[in-house]
């Protein structure tokens, strides 16, 4: 059996489709993050030295990194298909979408978001004015383009496709999902109808669906 170390509000939700949609056994260990720092609590920080979610416990091992944990998942799974392994042009763009997601696509987002959370936190008032010169400047130099630049690029990817490679999902779609549907959440995605329409899709998947409802009634179960 598969047990995912889950941090609510964090990566870990697209473990939880994988395994969902593989049909493994898995049980998810859900944790709220410390309400002080909105990190990870001292139990979860002790299960691995990076501390940061998601973990999956398996046969002994305790795995890090989503696309790590991704591969290893399909492979105890023998689930070639969703890495395409059989078709050699479709196999490099699933590993393409599944390292972009976290190599180039979620860093720029998350360092946004880390600075507007600063901004909002900055006080009294000559203080916040000071920080929010600065971070304007910093997102406005380098993360706003990096996104936009983003953003543009799988758009365009989109506007063809059904998943992020072929007609079914792949760990591609598994690693891509959680940044999008992110953007989703906030509203980001409004003036883009291809990556609109690709997180509705996904959200329409029954796997995805039973995966989300699992998910949150783990989460549930934190404070009972």
């Amino acid at each position: 059996m598969f047990t995912l170390h889950h941090l609510k509000d964090s990566r870990s939700q697209r473990i939880v489709w994988l395994l969902e949609m593989i049909g493994a056994d898995y049980q998810i260990k859900a944790y709220a993050r410390d309400p002080q720092t909105s990190l990870a609590p001292e139990e979860f920080k002790r299960l691995h030295p990076l501390g940061s979610a998601p973990l999956l416990e398996h046969n002994d091992e305790m795995l890090a990194e989503s696309g790590a944990i991704c591969e290893y998942i399909v492979q105890q799974a023998d689930a070639k298909e969703l890495l395409k392994a059989d078709d050699p042009s479709a196999h490099i763009q699933v590993q393409f979408w599944s390292h972009y997601s976290e190599g180039s696509f979620l860093p720029p987002l998350v360092a946004a978001m880390v600075m507007n959370k600063a901004r909002a936190k900055a006080k009294p008032f000559f203080v916040k004015f000071i920080a929010n010169k600065l971070i304007d400047a910093i997102l406005d130099a380098y993360f706003n383009k990096v996104i936009s630049r983003n953003l543009a690029f799988v758009e365009a990817h989109l506007a063809d496709k059904t998943f992020f490679v072929g007609d079914s999902p792949t760990i591609a779609d598994v690693q891509m999902s959680f940044g999008m549907e992110a953007l989703q959440k906030t509203d980001r995605l409004k003036a883009f109808p291809n990556m609109s329409a690709y997180v509705a899709r996904v959200q329409a998947i029954p796997s995805y669906q039973a995966a989300m409802k699992k998910m949150a009634e783990a989460e549930a179960s934190i404070n009972q």
